[in-house]
Parts: C-alpha cells; sequence; structure tokens
C-alpha cells in the first residue's frame, strides 16, 4: 500500500516538475531546463521512456552528470545523518 502511494506521488511530482520546466521555457523567472532534468529523474524512476531519455542525458552530458552525482551523494549522506538523529 505505502509503494503504491510513493509511486503515485513520485509520478505527480515528476509531471509537475515537467509542466513547470515547459513552462520555464518560456517565463524569464523560472530555470525550465532545471525543472525539466529534476522532473525527469523522478519520472525515470517509473516509466521506462523517461529512464531512457534520462540516460541519453547524462550520456551526452557527462560534467552536468559528475555534477549530479555529487549531489545525489550529498543527499544520501544528509539523511543518513537526520534517520540516525530520529
Amino acid at each position: 500500500m505505502v509503494s503504491k502511494i510513493k509511486r503515485i506521488i513520485t509520478k505527480a511530482l515528476g509531471w509537475a516538475l515537467l509542466i513547470l520546466g515547459i513552462i520555464g521555457l518560456f517565463l524569464p523567472v523560472l530555470q525550465g531546463i532545471l525543472f525539466l532534468l529534476i522532473g525527469l529523474y523522478f519520472l525515470s524512476h517509473e516509466t521506462p521512456w523517461a529512464a531512457r531519455l534520462f540516460n541519453r542525458i547524462k550520456k551526452r552530458y557527462p560534467a552536468i552528470n559528475n555534477k549530479f552525482e555529487v549531489l545525489k551523494l550529498k543527499n544520501k549522506n544528509r539523511f543518513k545523518k537526520l534517520s540516525k538523529r530520529a
């Protein structure tokens, strides 16, 4: 039950970020590319087409992928520290 709710939330968040990214491409206030990449990241865990597209982007732009992996490791360590406190 919890995993089903988690999947629904992940998909909804991914789609919302993709829509914000598309809007952000036309509005100067929002960073469209950033929202598109984050939305693809969330959707890549649930949908095969997003996973393929996200992997293609990671291969095409390795510098961005390296920065993304560093951020992912930092956040993973933060969550470990927070879970130890609780």
